[in-house]
């Protein structure tokens, strides 16, 4: 029903907004953090190497926009209370999180060893839920904000020679449908982006091969993503815009997961 005035306009912007990033030191976590900080957020930029950050932060500071470098181990519980609390310290309360922080493995299940399971899973998922905890603990207390966990659509469909990733993405997904329950009282929103197949240095070469091109014609547009391709849906979730959605998957993959098998 309408009440005979206009809407109010949805904005994308992030202006007066204290964010965040994880794994900001390079990939999507470094792109995140520019795209944020080009929609107006203030950011803490986190990695487990502040050398690398601080290139990060000189590309933020070069573009006019505010950044600060935060180093964190977000498989270590001591190392994230740490971190958030320099966050908050140079920036005030943190009213958004880009849970991002990963690293993958490429190797057939048989062959993946106790310790490829361990580093995975502590960075992927135990990680994740580290980081998600202490930054929700502090939302409660001013107010509430926004967490986007950075998924997979591994997480809904496999491959072969990811097990550990596939398998810790999955569990990263119902993390967020289990916190978007518990946390929405406090007035957090908890949602995932969940990228397919995104045009990288590293992936680049494969993809030219017959393999990588036989793979490409099983997405329904016939490419891999880019990095601008996962701008919009980001501050989508980041933003106001999405003030009434929570526990969603935001799947950005070109068709991927509808292809026919």
């Amino acid at each position: 029903m309408s009440n005979g005035q206009a809407p109010t306009p949805v904005s994308l912007r992030l202006d007066g907004k204290r964010a965040v990033v994880t794994g900001a030191s390079s990939g999507l976590g470094r792109h995140f953090a520019q795209v944020l900080a080009g929609a107006g957020a203030e950011l803490a930029l986190a990695a487990r190497r502040l050398d690398k950050l601080d290139a990060a932060v000189g590309e933020i500071a070069a573009r006019g926009g505010t950044a600060i470098a935060v180093e964190m181990d977000v498989t270590h519980a001591d190392s994230v209370h740490r971190g958030l609390h320099w966050a908050e310290k140079g920036l005030g309360p943190i009213d958004l999180l880009i849970n991002n922080a990963g690293v993958a493995l490429t190797k057939p299940a048989l062959d993946i060893e106790e310790d490829d399971w361990d580093r995975l899973m502590d960075t992927n998922l135990k990680g994740a839920w580290l980081v998600a905890r202490e930054a929700a603990k502090r939302m409660q207390t001013h107010g509430g904000g926004a967490i986007v966990n950075i998924a997979s659509i591994l997480a809904m469909r496999t491959a072969g020679a990811v097990a550990p990733y596939a398998i810790a993405k999955a569990g990263l997904v119902q993390m967020t449908k289990v916190l978007a329950l518990e946390l929405a009282r406090y007035g957090i929103r908890v949602n995932a982006l969940a990228p397919g197949y995104i045009e990288t240095e590293l992936n680049r070469a494969f993809f030219a091969t017959p393999a990588g091109e036989a793979l490409l014609k099983r997405i329904p547009q016939r490419r891999l993503g880019t990095l601008a391709d996962l701008d919009g849906p980001l501050l989508l979730l980041a933003s106001d815009a999405s003030r009434f959605m929570t526990g969603s998957v935001v799947v950005v993959d070109g068709g991927h997961l509808v292809s026919s098998l």
